[in-house]
């Protein structure tokens, strides 16, 4: 099996309602620090390098790890030359994760290149896996039979109710719990901002910030195995 982990950023840097976004640091960071030891990972976005950090993130998140990922000159490195989703081939890789932010609302739900690559992932049976509002970037991914991955699966990710709190419902094209649950999925939450991972088969999703560490080590368990 491969050991390369291909992480996937959003190119998106304004929300509808015009604020900056883009992906969100502890949600890279905290997964990247769990697997970089274990595995060579991969930065890819649709546009290719420099996706765009979402400032919010950067200023609320002053853990360590967060921190640490703005230096490090490997992630850096890596952000600077991520690759476009056209030029990345899933045969080179074990699992594909989906940073958070608002910004996979925006552009990877829809764009044909990352539906089309997500399906070949869950096709070829390789984990998939998202964080927050990352799992809006799986709402066109489907099985060999034109399903949808979520339909009769347990997941989560970032909650209506958690939405709410951050006044931002308007700033995305839709909620990703509302389309999980329309595609047939079994969503799954805690309370706001608490802890929630959530793995069914090769699905693998977490509910919010919190949540990357811990899901970053049930994908390092699911790959070690």
């Amino acid at each position: 099996m491969s050991n390369k982990i291909l992480f996937v950023f959003t190119s998106v840097n304004k929300t509808l309602t015009g604020e900056p976004t883009g992906w969100y640091l502890p949600e890279a960071a905290h997964p990247y620090y769990v697997l970089a030891p274990h595995f060579d990972i991969d930065f890819a976005a649709p546009a290719g390098p420099n996706p765009p950090l979402d400032p919010v993130s950067k200023e609320m998140f002053k853990d360590e790890e967060s921190q640490k990922f703005l230096t490090d000159k490997v992630p850096q490195e890596k952000l600077a030359t991520a690759k476009k989703l056209a030029d990345v081939n899933p045969d080179d890789y074990a699992a594909i994760f989906y940073v958070g932010g608002h910004g996979p609302v925006i552009d990877l739900a829809t764009d044909p290149t990352n539906v089309k690559l997500a399906s070949k992932f869950w096709q070829q049976g390789k984990i998939v896996s998202a964080v927050c509002h990352g799992p809006a970037a799986l709402v066109g991914a489907t099985d060999a039979s034109g399903e949808s991955i979520f339909k009769g699966r347990r997941a989560t990710c970032f909650t209506y109710d958690e939405e709410l709190q951050v006044k931002k419902v308007d700033s995305i094209p839709f909620q990703p719990e509302h389309k999980i649950v329309e595609l047939g999925g079994k969503f799954e939450k805690t309370e706001p901002w608490g802890v929630k991972v959530v793995a069914d088969g090769q699905l693998y999703t977490g509910q919010n910030p919190a949540s990357a560490g811990p899901l970053g080590q049930e994908l390092l368990k699911a790959l070690k195995k």
